[in-house]
């Protein structure tokens, strides 16, 4: 499912992440491994499905949710560190990923950098 990552949607996924983030934060003794730990697994299961109708699929939604379900660790904002990525970044790759289409598509094929040679595949100048 692909979305439109509109400045619009993107606020909103914004605002929903750091609500859910805050609430699993601040409700953090109520929702550990309690009677009311089914409400933080409800609200990740919720929050993702949100997300991925305000911005579409993104694989930085995946180890969100994973790691919500693991007690402790929900204390960090990871949806808000999600969706924080997805704007950055949304469909390109990373800085220093080079998809592998990409370096197909160079005029001289994929380049290998052996040991000594800079990003540019030059040789560094003697000191």
């Amino acid at each position: 499912m692909t979305a439109s990552r509109t400045p619009g949607r993107l606020r909103a996924a914004f605002a929903l992440a750091m609500i859910a983030d805050l609430v699993q934060i601040g409700l953090w003794p109520v929702f550990f491994e309690g009677a009311f730990s089914w409400l933080n697994d409800a609200l990740d299961v919720l929050v993702a499905a949100a997300m991925i109708l305000l911005v579409g699929w993104h694989w930085a939604f995946l180890p969100s949710l994973l790691a919500e379900v693991i007690p402790t660790f929900n204390l960090f904002p990871t949806w808000t560190a999600a969706i924080a990525y997805v704007a950055r970044f949304g469909g390109r790759d990373a800085p220093g990923i080079v998809s592998t289409e990409a370096a197909e598509a160079a005029p001289d094929g994929p380049q290998r950098l052996t040991s000594g040679q800079g990003a540019a595949g030059e040789h560094p100048a003697p000191r």
